[in-house]
């Protein structure tokens, strides 16, 4: 009989098209794996992959195999998780995806208060743009993610937990730091300095001042928000900047002024996305009320702060 291990060993090389890879993301040895992998190719009567020293390729068949394999492992996920509804909250481990312009500037404001309510949780952080995690949590390599709305994510829940604007981050010395807010048409053939694409906050941005790329007079690319900090700070342009990032990203340079952007918001929400059927939903609203409270702390220290500083 086919053993959820041997499913497990299958599904991780599928994931790195590696025998070795592989055996190294399941902790066993190389030899270990093939061998497994081996036994269940034989008692399924079929090849699941196609192997030289150069590359693995999987079979049409195999394909096949891999995703009845795949719909298993999360069911069985599930149930392991339905039976921890029964312990303690979040006593399951959770593995939890961010993407780059949310996790830098949200984690460091919650996990302390998780770790200190929570010292038992396991949460493993995965770091990537929206698109691979959306699909990392449809495919059950992830529990959940956070994410910035909108954004497509059909066919899954969303746990809604915070809103926020953007604002403009410019040299004290450009003109508009002089105003006490900026609107989209003060933007129209700006040097405004963006993400590259594949990030959403590009993205958010854009919609929240109804602006298209082609009417900005330049708008060149970085790869995060702190080059694009930096950028603004050898006077190359300006930015935008979600509230959450503000005070990380400002913290260092005496240099830059942050204006609120006067277009009608939030301008993006911030939010856990889950597969329909994940049996964690109770710990996910958990985490989620946890976020909010330890967001609205932080909001209203930065508001003491920024209140001092007038």
């Amino acid at each position: 009989m086919v053993s959820l291990k041997q499913l497990t060993y299958a599904l991780a090389v599928e994931k790195t098209r590696h025998f070795k890879k592989a055996s190294e993301l399941c902790s066993v040895s190389q030899s270990a794996l093939s061998t497994a992998i081996s036994e269940m190719e034989s008692q399924l009567g079929v090849q699941v992959f196609e192997r030289d020293n150069k590359r693995v390729l999987v079979t049409p068949v195999g394909q096949q195999i891999l995703d009845k394999a795949r719909a298993i492992k999360l069911e069985l996920d599930d149930l392991y998780q339905l039976s921890h509804q029964s312990h303690s909250p979040l006593s399951y481990p959770m593995s939890v995806g961010v993407i780059p312009t949310i996790g830098p500037y949200l984690l460091p404001k919650v996990l302390p208060a998780v770790r200190s309510e929570y010292p038992g949780f396991q949460m493993t952080i995965d770091e990537d743009q929206s698109r691979v995690l959306v699909e990392k949590v449809r495919n059950g390599e992830l529990d959940t993610a956070v994410l910035a709305l909108p954004y497509e994510t059909d066919g899954l829940h969303c746990f809604e937990f915070w809103e926020e604007d953007l604002y403009l981050v410019t040299h004290r010395d450009d003109l508009l730091a002089r105003e006490d807010s900026v609107r989209s048409e003060q933007l129209e053939g700006a040097n405004l300095l963006l993400l590259r694409d594949g990030h959403c906050l590009k993205d958010h941005a854009l919609a929240a001042c109804r602006l298209r790329p082609s009417e900005l007079e330049q708008s060149l690319g970085g790869a995060s928000l702190y080059t694009l900090i930096q950028m603004v700070a050898g006077r190359m342009g300006s930015t935008l900047v979600p509230a959450m990032a503000l005070d990380q990203l400002l913290a260092a340079s005496s240099e830059l002024a942050a204006i609120p952007l006067a277009e009608p918001g939030p301008h993006r929400r911030i939010a856990f996305i889950t597969r329909l059927n994940y049996a964690g939903v109770n710990d996910i609203e958990l985490l989620r009320s946890l976020f909010r409270r330890e967001l609205e702390k932080a909001a209203r220290l930065t508001q003491k702060k920024n209140h001092k500083r007038q």
